[in-house]
């Protein structure tokens, strides 16, 4: 929609930028969005959050010159509204026809796709191995990654293919050089990061077990098997194989402190097992699922901090502001992990939502089987991720 040319009224109309807004967000003000996308896109994905109100008027509603009320009724006229769409044109012809009528609003710069440009980093304060541990965190879809650094080296764990760039700027940044750049799995939600780093000198790093699925690159890259270990100063990843989301999903245990979970264990959810066999094979992978976790997860230490590769709205954030937590933690709060094979089996698959949006396209791109642009790229991963099971029936009561 934001490619049409928009008969535009004769006001100005104030931007706020995505990050402005996330603060805004975060510090817990109240946030009135006018969301002018398809009713059908905003129902996929969308901004939302405790102090944010969301209402949703497609743009096609404010091309008419006279309004109908009973359109515009849901917004409030005593506070002010950002209006949003795709990438910005829209909202910001939605945001002039509404201030002609007196209301108070700004749109957002670059809309939806502006807000999947927002790439933080936190450290992760309870990690007590050597060396630092930053969690990036990726608002619009709940991405997230790891950059572990010591000495003069760094490795980064589930990198995407969009911020390709900033990893490196990060570490030249901090001093180091960036010597790994890890998968934990091949992805189906997002575009991964490890060829493009390779490219640039990086040692890109799968699993071996991802290979059987037609890997194309695996000569170009150094393939981990369960036990391997890699070296980042004086800090030592370990690979530990956890299949189950996939039959190559692998975690990766730094300095015995923290687990990178990939898409295997979440601080809120376990992981979907239908992404790579489809619905006939989900029960044998959910059974792998929970043998992994039972083995390879739970049989740590409870003091052991787990950090997945996504988190969702129904997500809460450490002291720190990272998506982390204690297995002993997990075990308490979330009765799958406790539970015997059959009823775990039978939970994950009982309700699971919607596949992550153009997996079809995703999964082939990261297995290196086709190529596409990085603007296709960027396009392909907007939404939601999509990779864990239901949260709600996995919580406990």
């Amino acid at each position: 929609m934001d490619d049409m040319e928009f008969p535009m009224p004769d006001v100005e109309i104030d931007s706020v930028t995505p990050a402005t807004l996330k603060e805004r967000i975060e510090a817990g003000e109240h946030v009135t969005i006018l969301d002018a996308r398809m009713t059908s896109d905003y129902k996929e994905w969308r901004i939302d959050g405790e102090t944010v109100e969301s209402i949703n008027i497609p743009y096609f509603h404010f091309l008419e010159d006279d309004i109908d009320d009973d359109i515009l009724a849901p917004l409030p006229a005593d506070r002010e509204i950002t209006a949003l769409c795709a990438k910005g044109g829209a909202s910001e012809f939605v945001g002039a026809k509404l201030k002609e009528r007196g209301y108070d609003v700004n749109h957002l710069e670059e809309g939806m796709n502006g807000w999947a440009r927002i790439y933080d980093a936190v450290e992760v304060e309870r990690y007590n191995g050597n060396g630092t541990l930053l969690q990036y965190q990726r608002p619009s879809s709940g991405c997230l990654g790891y950059l572990v650094y010591d000495g003069d080296e760094a490795a980064v764990i589930d990198p995407l293919r969009a911020f390709a760039d900033r990893y490196l700027d990060d570490a030249d940044d901090l001093g180091v050089d960036l010597a790994y750049a890890i998968d934990t799995h091949i992805h189906a939600d997002h575009l991964s990061g490890v060829r493009s780093l390779a490219d640039g000198g990086v040692e890109g790093v799968i699993p071996q077990a991802s290979v059987e699925r037609g890997v194309t690159f695996a000569d170009e890259v150094t393939l981990a098997e369960d036990g391997d270990q890699f070296a980042v100063g004086t800090v030592t990843i370990e690979t530990v194989a956890t299949p189950g989301h996939t039959s190559g999903m692998t975690s990766y245990l730094i300095d015995g402190e923290f687990l990178a979970t990939g898409d295997g264990l979440f601080v809120e959810s376990v992981a979907r097992p239908d992404l790579e066999e489809g619905d006939d094979g989900a029960p044998e992978a959910a059974a792998q699922l929970y043998e992994s976790l039972q083995a390879r997860v739970l049989s740590l230490p409870e003091d052991t901090l787990i950090g997945g590769a996504h988190y969702s709205d129904a997500a809460e954030p450490a002291g720190d502001g990272t998506y982390t937590a204690p297995i002993g933690e997990l075990e308490a709060t979330m009765d799958a992990l406790t539970m015997e094979k059959e009823s775990f089996v039978e939970l994950v698959l009982s309700d699971m939502p919607p596949r992550p949006a153009n997996y079809e396209q995703i999964i082939p791109t990261n297995l290196g089987q086709q190529e596409v642009d990085d603007e296709e790229a960027f396009e392909l991963e907007l939404g939601p991720n999509n990779c864990a099971a239901s949260q709600e029936s996995l919580a406990a009561d």
